[in-house]
């Protein structure tokens, strides 16, 4: 029974609606090439904006970097110099509020 032909009704009914449909397909995949193109410009020019952003995120990490940098340097000497006379300064600042009050 399987090597009995079909008969090709579904081929034929197909054949007769396809050149109907090609130009509404024609016009479909024109639209989608369209909103592609429009698609990677928006694309193309995030990717432009991105890199100057990325040149500028890279400057303010090397001015935060020194900043840090300048930060540790000036806080590590204190504590160094702070470490011996951490009373005698503190008690200076306190006479200094203390006159101040009188």
């Amino acid at each position: 029974m399987s090597n009995l032909p079909r008969p090709n009704t579904s081929t034929s009914s197909r054949l007769s609606t396809m050149p109907s449909q090609k130009p509404r397909q024609l016009s479909h995949l024109h639209a989608q090439l369209a909103q592609l193109t429009a698609n990677v410009s928006d694309l193309e020019n995030l990717v432009r904006m991105t890199a100057v952003q990325a040149q500028s995120m890279r400057g303010l990490g090397g001015y935060s970097g020194g900043m840090f940098m300048a930060a540790s340097k000036v806080l590590g000497e204190e504590t160094v110099r702070g470490g011996a006379g951490t009373g005698a300064s503190s008690g200076q600042v306190g006479g200094a509020r203390d006159q101040n009050r009188s």
